[in-house]
């Protein structure tokens, strides 16, 4: 399945989300070609619930990771792992609680807006924020990315993006066994 028909899917599972990534990017007009999809979930129990089952349903595994490494797909996984690569026959997908350049859930949820896809309505988010995460991320493939990003905000705001400092990151409370 292809990244954007994941969607449909993980809003029929009640999954709350919100696309960021190269499908995002897609959505603001960039023409580059993406094979996965990229979320930032809500990491309340119920959501991750949710996305556990599904993720289960279409037998994700870690991306990378030997086939018989022993790991399971479900609600405790996503609770204590911040960022997942993941791939099944079907597709693939990487799901985060947090984005670098934006921050949790929340700060995400805030600096997205709602798109249509095929009569379904989610949430994406807006390029000045996909930019700022890339510039964050500051990987060579983002890098090279964002000099067309960039001329998208340009030519539809009729100047440059602004440039934010990174959101303060909070200290993490432990979510799983702590070490001694």
């Amino acid at each position: 399945m292809t990244p954007v028909e994941m969607i449909p899917l993980l809003l029929q599972a009640g999954v709350r989300f919100v696309v960021i990534g190269g499908v995002a990017a897609n959505a603001h007009g960039s023409a580059r070609i993406t094979f996965d999809l990229d979320i930032v979930f809500d990491p309340a129990e119920d959501n991750r619930e949710r996305l556990g089952s599904l993720l289960k349903a279409w037998r994700m595994r870690l991306r990378g990771a030997p086939r018989d490494l022993p790991w399971v797909p479900d609600a405790r996984s996503l609770a204590v792992s911040h960022v997942l690569t993941l791939e099944s026959p079907d597709g693939k997908l990487d799901v985060m609680d947090e984005l670098a350049g934006v921050g949790d859930f929340r700060a995400v949820l805030s600096r997205s807006e709602e798109l249509t896809y095929e009569g379904h309505l989610f949430r994406v988010l807006k390029l000045d924020a996909l930019i700022a995460a890339k510039r964050a991320a500051n990987r060579v493939t983002d890098r090279s990315h964002l000099v067309e990003l960039e001329a998208l905000y340009a030519k539809l705001h009729g100047r440059e993006p602004p440039r934010v400092k990174e959101p303060t990151r909070r200290p993490r409370r432990s979510r799983g066994r702590g070490r001694a």
